[in-house]
């Protein structure tokens, strides 16, 4: 499962054996973690074509979009995180979202955000820091730090492609999300590469 698989050009390329390092050593801190099992209820918001199910099948996880995903290995259920999610309050006992909550407008993580603690009594919730030098999908310098207007047109450079509207969390703005978490630091040598945020069920 590559990282940049839909990325283009030499940076991609040159970030994924680091990107590929960086999942396998998140994986292992997530189980390290929240302690999963096969017997734990989980659900993967903004799952994409594979998401946590990919690195793990073994787990119980059901999978939840907002596009079909119609290749996707189990449970899966089109839904938009940030309106209400079909699932009783507490349906699971973890939520897992992986670099999703950048990709949702800041006015609608709120209600994001209350969703995944509604329908679980634990989380995983995992984003690109803020602080972090190369912003991490168009793989350049800085990026996330320009006026939106030079943000655009230097983002034809990277390795993303088309122009994606990706804001990027500081750690307060995570802990605001999901209070009661344990903000984690995901480090690249002494630099803060991501957040997550972490409730144990």
């Amino acid at each position: 499962m590559n990282v940049y698989a839909t990325a283009r050009g030499p940076l991609a390329r040159l970030a994924e054996p680091v990107a590929q390092r960086a999942r396998a050593a998140r994986h292992r801190r997530f189980l390290a973690l929240t302690g999963v099992t096969p017997r734990t209820r989980i659900v993967d918001v903004g799952c994409g074509a594979l998401g946590l199910r990919g690195l793990a099948p073994e787990l119980d996880v059901t999978g939840v979009d907002v596009a079909d995903r119609p290749g996707y290995p189990g449970p899966f259920v089109r839904a938009d995180a940030t309106e209400r999610l079909p699932f009783a309050d507490g349906a699971f006992d973890l939520a897992y979202s992986s670099s999703v909550v950048e990709h949702i407008a800041p006015e609608r993580r709120a209600a994001y955000a209350a969703e995944i603690r509604r329908v679980a009594r634990g989380w995983w919730v995992q984003t690109p820091a803020f602080s972090f030098p190369v912003e991490p999908h168009a793989l350049l310098p800085f990026a996330h730090w320009l006026p939106v207007g030079l943000r655009r047109r230097y983002w034809r450079l990277g390795a993303a492609g088309d122009w994606d509207e990706i804001a990027l969390l500081r750690r307060r703005e995570l802990a605001a999300l999901f209070p009661g978490s344990t903000i984690v630091a995901e480090r690249l040598g002494p630099l803060t590469k991501s957040w997550i945020a972490v409730r144990v069920p």
